[in-house]
């Protein structure tokens, strides 16, 4: 029996619709909203509220959101950007009179503008047809009635109460209810949440009769309202961060009150007979499209999957993309991101040529330079912006509770650090979102809302070389990154997975399996799955460790002995535990359908 005979749940296909998310409870109500009638940005929204409440540790009202959609009719897909930007008052000069010398990974130093809300009220306002009350109160019940709590946020609660006990109270008073940290599957609630969102809901509809009316009444509540005034008041004061000081947040009500969601053309490539879109250079997409660009140079598709040779290209292919990400991605407002060149097919050719048979174990951006960055070589022999990297990410750093996206320093490493969904209805509509941010574990909650905001902002250099560095207005290089396929011009899926770093590694397998192996989707997404940690990281503490390649136990012993001669540092890790991926599209005949991982026993699919 092949893998293709057999997969640990059928690929869902039917005629109506499918949604496929993170956690069973956020899938069932955005199907939920589906049965009701609404599309699949009705169901988008309805979803990605649900997941900040039963995935608490993963994402938040108080986080950041990428969407890319396709609506039925449209010539190409569109982005719709939800990160927010750094405050005014973020600047590196103003962190080096606080003292610090490298942006925390908790507290209210590296907040920006959260920017999840206004996303996800700006595609219903734009793309849904359904009311703000119908895709907020599922959200607003399992807040107020409670939902069994995963193992996980558990594990995250439980790390992360000596801090809530000792320095954030507030954070306590939400989540240490009775003084104690809740166990796996207990019956939770966020009531403060719930009453959060209802006044929300409640300004809203006394604004006016009309959806568009009460939509934006919303927005103004969360932007200029009692939200943005609780976060001013709040960020005004001193709080533990991961610095090991106590420092007053940058962010402020003027902040928000100045953001909106912005619409973005992708950008994209064509590859194996569909087009691949992904978000800008503000997001780690594009490094996911150039890799699929060098693995076509490298002839990927004679490859057998699953091999030895074709994970080991993989791999090298990999390094080499994530060594351009980090070397050049940055807000592309203000930053010069030379992207027409890094996916372009002669820069994949000479990519492609200096991968050999042997693991490589050095940094190697590539062509063409970006001011102070190196053009090619070993970087630990140049005083550049790519050896800064390495050097800052030699330094010290805040490895506490919520630091970065794993979890935590005191648990195993948690790969699933964000969640996703993916929705597709009878109509032809296709959304693809990668929520995060706002996660319990990251920064005190702010009195009286129940949540905490987004610390993305640890995702900034403090060194002006490079071009992902702190400034005013300027989003951080974020690693969410939602796809989505096309063919001819018309939605065929919409892909995902958390993972910080790991997320297009993820995808891109998923891609291969099914695009050049021909297995379905979910098929694809049970198949053994692996990632090198060879970049430098994206989150505290900044790890690189070159060479190293977390490869599932279910690979074949001579595959991971073959991987180990090449000279890869191999982390066997448990059979069934790299990636969180879900999909949502459509077959050639027009039939929905959609998949979604069975690691960590979270994420479904539904549809008919």
């Amino acid at each position: 029996m092949t893998i293709q005979d057999f997969t640990t749940r059928p690929e869902i296909r039917g005629t109506f619709g499918a949604v496929a998310s993170t956690h069973w409870i956020a899938s069932a109500v955005g199907f939920g909203i589906l049965e009701r009638g609404g599309n699949a940005f009705d169901a988008a929204v309805a979803t990605g509220f649900t997941l900040q409440i039963v995935e608490p540790h993963l994402n938040g009202p108080g986080g950041e959101v990428p969407i890319i959609v396709h609506p039925t009719g449209a010539d190409r897909p569109r982005v719709l950007c939800g990160q927010g930007v750094a405050p005014r008052a973020a600047t590196i000069a103003r962190l080096r009179e606080m003292g610090i010398t490298r942006m925390p990974g908790t507290g209210l130093v590296p907040a920006v503008v959260p920017g999840a809300f206004g996303a996800w009220m700006q595609l219903l306002l734009e793309h849904g047809t359904m009311r703000l009350r119908d895709v907020l109160e599922p959200a607003i019940g399992y807040a107020r009635d409670g939902y069994p709590l995963v193992r996980r946020a558990a594990e995250s609660i439980h790390a992360a109460a000596p801090l809530f006990r000792t320095e954030w109270r507030h954070s306590a008073e939400v989540w240490l209810p009775g003084g104690d940290a809740p166990l796996p599957g207990a019956r939770v609630a966020q009531p403060r949440i719930a009453e959060t969102y209802s006044k929300i809901l409640a300004e809203a509809e006394a604004a006016g009769a009309s959806r568009e009316v009460q939509i934006e009444a919303a927005m103004r509540a969360f932007y200029q309202g009692f939200v943005a005034e609780a976060v001013d008041r709040f960020y005004r004061t001193e709080q533990a961060d991961g610095s090991g000081a106590r420092h007053p947040g940058l962010l402020a009500g003027e902040d928000m009150t100045a953001w909106r969601p912005t619409w973005e053309d992708t950008v994209s490539i064509d590859f194996a007979g569909v087009t691949v879109h992904k978000t800008g250079p503000w997001g780690q997409g594009p490094a996911l499209l150039q890799a699929l660009r060098i693995l076509d140079a490298k002839g990927i598709a004679d490859l057998e999957p699953g091999s030895a040779p074709w994970v080991h290209v993989v791999v090298e292919t990999l390094k080499l993309s994530l060594a351009d990400r980090d070397a050049w991605f940055g807000d592309p407002d203000y930053t010069d991101v030379p992207l027409d060149r890094l996916l372009s097919l002669d820069y994949a050719e000479s990519r492609a040529a200096i991968i050999d048979n042997a693991a490589s174990l050095v940094l190697r951006p590539g062509e063409p330079a970006h001011p102070g960055v190196p053009r090619s070589g070993d970087v630990a022999r140049e005083p550049d912006a790519a050896a800064a990297l390495l050097a800052l990410a030699a330094a010290p750093e805040d490895v506490g509770p919520g630091a970065g996206e794993p979890t935590f320093a005191d648990l195993p490493e948690v790969e699933g650090d964000t969640v996703q969904l993916d929705v597709a209805d009878r109509w032809g509509n296709l959304v693809a979102a990668t929520p995060s941010g706002g996660w319990l574990q990251g920064a005190p909650a702010v009195p009286g809302l129940g949540f905490n905001v987004t610390t993305r902002g640890q995702m900034f250099w403090l060194d002006e070389r490079l071009p992902s560095h702190l400034a005013p207005g300027f989003r951080p290089r974020t690693t969410l990154t939602p796809t989505v396929l096309t063919r001819n011009g018309r939605p065929v899926a919409g892909l995902g997975s958390p993972g910080g770093d790991q997320q297009d590694q993820w995808t891109l397998g998923l891609l291969l399996r099914h695009l050049h192996q021909g297995l379905n989707l979910q098929a694809a997404i049970d198949a053994p799955l692996f990632h090198t940690a060879h970049y430098v990281g994206s989150f505290a503490p900044r790890a690189f460790t070159p060479g190293v390649v977390h490869v599932e136990e279910r690979f074949p012993k001579a595959v991971r002995a073959d991987l180990a001669e090449r000279g890869h540092l191999l982390a066997v890790q448990p059979p069934w535990s790299l990636g969180r991926l879900c999909a949502a599209g459509f077959t050639r005949s027009g039939l929905v359908r959609a998949a979604a991982t069975p690691r960590f026993m979270q994420a479904y699919a539904v549809g008919r």
